[in-house]
């Protein structure tokens, strides 16, 4: 943990010894009453923490906020469902690469079991997220939203898009199947700075014609990343790494 994050309501509360955050502050870290480490509230100010007391049971702390940590950035991402055990991992990756929203969606060649998957009601989908920011020492979580199809994926962001204050938005649909151009042409040379940008990146047997065109329709760059086929999870990272890079993120 590069930074112990907190729910605004536990930030009253001590810290039980079965906890995840407890055991890393006293065995990994060897902090000790007295001590202090970083802290942050979930979607708020980061700080430090100080230990007040310390027993074999639960840590008592005090949180002093200083100041944000390192905002989201404004990439918004539309996900073909991929398999539930590559999903996890993903929304770890874009939650520590600092995306705004997720989009997953049902698509007309996706495995629709997928949907289904209880990662998201047993919370291993949330915790993804929180693995992600503690990663990339934030306190910022992205927005995961669920849709069953592409139809209503796309016209939730569009929704979205209305209440932004960004006059520059760039569509990108990721897509082996004749790609108009490559990424790394649109994202060169700082080339999305002010901009929001909306990723989408298809499910493991990819997109439809009849996807390819609602895409298409509005307004989305038919974009590749070379010849090679990529799992969704490594385009969706690879993709999004881009787009920082032409936003002069990273």
């Amino acid at each position: 943990m590069n930074i112990v994050l907190f729910a605004e309501n536990e930030l009253s509360k001590p810290l039980n010894s079965r906890d995840s955050r407890y055991q890393h502050i006293v065995r990994i870290l060897h902090k000790t009453q007295g001590d202090e480490f970083e802290a942050g509230v979930i979607n708020g100010m980061a700080g430090k923490a100080v230990i007040v007391s310390l027993t074999k049971d639960e840590l008592v702390f005090d949180f002093v906020p200083s100041q944000e940590k390192n905002p989201l950035f404004p990439v918004i991402l539309i996900v073909g469902f991929p398999r539930p055990i590559q999903l996890k991992r993903l929304l770890r990756d874009v939650s520590s690469l600092g995306v705004q929203q997720i989009h997953l969606t049902g698509t007309e060649l996706g495995e629709k079991s997928y949907l289904k998957s209880t990662l998201v009601e047993r919370g291993a989908a949330e915790q993804g997220l929180l693995d992600g920011a503690v990663q990339a020492k934030s306190t910022f979580v992205p927005q995961l939203f669920m849709h069953d199809n592409l139809k209503d994926s796309i016209q939730s962001v569009e929704n979205m898009l209305s209440d932004t204050d960004y006059k520059s938005v760039k569509r990108i649909l990721l897509d082996n199947i004749k790609p108009e151009c490559a990424l790394s042409e649109i994202a060169k040379n700082g080339s999305l700075q002010n901009t929001l940008a909306v990723i989408a990146v298809g499910s493991e047997r990819g997109w439809t014609d009849n996807e390819r065109r609602m895409f298409v329709e509005r307004g989305f760059s038919v974009c590749g990343l070379g010849e090679r086929v990529l799992r969704t999870e490594t385009a969706v990272v690879t993709g999004v790494s881009l787009v920082l890079a032409g936003m002069n993120k990273i």
